[in-house]
């Protein structure tokens, strides 16, 4: 099994409160934003990046049912939580406060990497097959993949996993901060 840069015990503990940590992100995002034009377009074209592969992803994955491998799955293994990551970038950037960009980052740091080794170390014990595919694709790095392995796309599964919720927090973000755009005015 693959070390673990953070103790079990720490991981489960940010686990429990990885939600409670959205809230608060959430509430710092908003008191803190200050859009411009400018800053409101190019950062929603990035969050709009992210939101498009955690939606591709989202329609390849069948939770703890079969190891997904295909799409994203191919050149990186946590496609959701680099999509996540992109969304919360175009949003740091349309708010234009890098004391933003500090406070995401570190939760990503403390909080969603102990995640994602948590997740990592389920799905090694529920796919044997696991251990190899890490082997091939990076954790976080989307690299090109060697090959092309089998699946598609499919909207029954996006609508299973529920990743509109995704789209529709990115349009309440948005929604924000055109009011705190326009309000500035």
């Amino acid at each position: 099994m693959a070390e673990s840069w953070f103790p079990k015990p720490y991981a489960d503990l940010v686990a429990r409160f990885r939600v409670i940590c959205g809230f608060i992100l959430v509430g710092t995002f908003a008191w803190l934003s200050r859009p411009t034009q400018t800053s409101l377009l190019g950062g929603l074209a990035v969050a709009a990046l992210g939101l498009l592969l955690r939606g591709w992803a989202a329609g390849h994955l069948q939770k703890n049912m079969s190891l997904a491998v295909s799409g994203p799955y191919a050149w990186v293994r946590n496609p959701l939580y680099l999509g996540t990551s992109l969304v919360a970038a175009g949003l740091v950037i349309a708010s234009r406060r890098w004391e933003l960009a500090l406070i995401f980052a570190a939760v990503f740091l403390l909080v969603y990497l102990p995640v994602i080794e948590l997740e990592e170390q389920h799905l090694r014990k529920l796919f044997p097959e696991y251990s190899a595919y890490a082997r091939q694709v990076h954790k976080l790095l989307p690299l090109p993949p060697k090959t092309r392995p089998p699946g598609s796309f499919r909207w029954a599964v996006y609508r299973r996993n529920e990743e509109y919720q995704a789209a529709l927090g990115l349009l309440a973000g948005a929604a924000w901060l055109l009011y705190r755009l326009m309000s500035a005015r």
